[in-house]
């Protein structure tokens, strides 16, 4: 065999070698039903749940927590799942800024007991476009 094949080979068998771990290290989308069960069954791996904010009929956020005067690290509020299950979780971290604004909330974490402690809060906020839109609708009024 040449040389170059040789390298060739090594570096594909590093390749697979990097994609194999880390696909092991990846967390998946579940819900909390499916977050509590991999829980009990010993699970430690994080995974993403995605959902949405609990809001009351004037656009209100339900069930969040946040005061810095008394810990800024401590951050609680109410997430309702895509098969619309309400579950509190925890984020030991400050409140993420436009929290409010968000349409649609992605925690990385994994279930405590009754609650879900995220380690990572991922926001995906209104378009500037789509508000834009909005402002000329109503300037036009």
């Amino acid at each position: 065999m040449k040389k170059t094949h040789i390298i060739g080979i090594a570096v594909i068998a590093i390749a697979i070698a990097i994609i194999i771990t880390t696909a092991g290290d990846a967390s998946s989308y579940v819900s909390f039903k499916e977050a509590r069960e991999l829980a009990e069954e010993g699970n430690t791996t994080p995974v993403h749940v995605v959902g949405r904010l609990k809001k009351d009929a004037n656009n209100h956020i339900l069930g969040m927590q946040y005061d810095p005067r008394i810990d800024p690290n401590y951050f609680t509020f109410t997430l309702v799942d895509t098969n619309r299950f309400e579950q509190q979780v925890i984020y030991f971290n400050s409140k993420p800024q436009d929290f409010e604004r968000s349409e649609q909330v992605v925690i990385i974490g994994k279930m405590q007991k009754d609650k879900f402690v995220a380690d990572k809060i991922l926001l995906k906020c209104p378009s500037k476009y789509v508000e834009n839109e909005i402002k000329t609708e109503s300037a036009g009024l």
